[in-house]
Order: structure tokens, then C-alpha cells, then sequence
């Protein structure tokens, strides 16, 4: 074995002696549950409780932050901290086992379209009440609660924008026109006996857009002539219909 041989050995023996030691010292976060999911607030329901518990058996401290949630063009959320929310505590500490109470309202009144929000519970570092561990490496649990403030009159309405299949893979542009969000809970893609297959969808909020995509086995996809997009969303149905040719299918 030659010096730089050597000296890779040394180093793959060092690292390998670090990971082990380490490897003890890794921590999970505390873990912590939040009951109910989402808030729904219109003209007469202005205030909501959210029962935060800690399900570790060690005392936990988080902090809660209210978001305005977007989303783009392309369905990506997007949050800008918020004033429009009133909540209380903003910090939080459990002891183990506990659950408290956080309550959240909103200033805003009801507006012609829903304006949507995000109450985010980050778990806070803490000094551990146990045994000194050494230095841990840790991920911090953070949890963001849908806030929904409905509009005057909700109208759930959207459309397949844009269905193609290019290089053998389906683009699919659901488009949410309507003053309210959905959420799709699947997105169906079929053509008879030959194929059929499911998505998993999103939350799509109003006058956004979300791009799915769906790759389709080139031996499947020669053999189709036509392929029936139906999506379900807890509002509503949307379905449309794209002619298939084996140039599509082409990768």
C-alpha cells in the first residue's frame, strides 16, 4: 500500500469512527398531536380552538406563527406572515403527556372570495430533563394548520386547463375558477380495459393552477386511442378527453 493509500485508509477509518460515535447521539424531536386540522371561519363563525398535545415524555415549548398561504402558476405554496390572524398563546410549553388549548380568530370579515391562511406550530429547541445526552442532532416538528375564511356566497367552480401527451407522459392543468378551494383527492387517468391508473392530488386554492404529470408505459400507451382524465375533488368533478396517436408515445 502506497502513502496515498494510506492516507484514504486513515481517513475512511476516521469517518467511519466518527459516524459511530455520533450515531448514539441522534435524537428525534419531541412529537406533539393538533386536533381539530382546519379552521373554517365565515360571517357568523369567527373563532376557533385547536388542542395541542404533547405525546412525549418530555416537556415540549412551541411557537405558533400566522401565514397568508398562495400559491403560484404553478400550484407551489407561497406564505407571507400575517397580521390578519389573532391568536393565543403564541408560545407554548407542554409538560409531558399535556395538551392545551390555542385559540385563533380572525378580523377580516367575509369577503367576496376565500382568503386563505396557514397557523404554523414549530416545536421550539429545549434543554432535555433527563440525563445529559452529549451534543444531538435533532429535527424540529413543524405543523401548519389550514385557515379557511369562506366567502359571502361560495362557488366552487374549475376546469382541465390543459390536457397533452408528449414523449409518452400526460400533462394535466387543473385550473380552479371559482372563490373557493378544492381539494382533489384523485385524479383518474383511463382508456377501457388497457389502462388505468390514479394520482394524488392537493389543494388547489381560488384562481390557482396545479400541473400533474403521469408517465403511461410506451408498450400501453401504442395501444390506446384515447385516454378519459376524471378528477374528484371534495366540491366537485371535473372530466375531459385527449385523442392518443403513437407519435405521442414516443420518449
Amino acid at each position: 500500500m502506497n502513502l496515498r493509500d494510506s492516507q484514504r485508509a486513515a481517513i475512511a477509518m476516521l469517518a467511519l469512527v466518527c459516524t459511530l460515535l455520533l450515531w448514539p447521539c441522534l435524537s428525534a424531536a419531541g412529537s406533539f398531536g393538533v386536533t381539530p386540522i382546519r379552521l373554517d371561519f365565515d360571517r357568523n363563525t369567527k373563532t376557533g380552538v385547536l388542542k395541542i398535545s404533547n405525546d412525549a415524555d418530555e416537556p415540549l415549548q412551541v411557537q405558533i406563527k400566522a401565514f397568508t398561504w398562495t400559491q403560484d402558476a404553478e400550484g407551489k405554496d407561497h406564505y407571507e406572515e400575517s397580521a390578519d390572524i389573532i391568536f393565543f398563546p403564541k408560545i407554548m410549553t407542554l409538560a409531558k403527556q399535556e395538551h392545551k388549548l390555542l385559540r385563533a380568530g380572525i378580523q377580516l370579515p367575509a369577503l367576496q372570495t376565500e382568503k386563505t391562511y396557514r397557523l404554523f406550530i414549530e416545536e421550539m429547541p429545549g434543554v432535555s430533563t433527563g440525563a445529559a445526552r452529549g451534543t444531538q442532532v435533532a429535527v424540529r416538528i413543524r405543523f401548519g394548520v389550514p385557515l379557511f375564511v369562506k366567502p359571502l356566497t361560495a362557488a366552487p367552480q374549475g376546469t382541465i386547463a390543459e390536457l397533452s401527451l408528449h414523449a409518452g407522459t400526460l400533462t394535466i392543468l387543473v385550473h380552479n375558477t371559482g372563490n373557493e378551494h378544492f381539494i382533489i383527492n384523485t385524479i383518474r387517468l383511463q382508456s377501457g380495459d388497457l389502462f388505468r391508473t390514479e394520482l394524488q392530488g392537493w389543494y388547489v386554492l381560488a384562481g390557482a393552477s396545479r400541473t400533474y404529470q403521469a408517465p403511461i408505459p410506451p408498450e400501453v400507451c401504442r395501444q390506446l386511442s384515447a385516454l378519459d382524465v376524471t378528477i374528484h375533488t371534495d366540491k366537485l368533478d371535473l372530466q375531459r378527453q385527449t385523442a392518443v396517436a403513437p407519435s405521442m408515445c414516443q420518449p
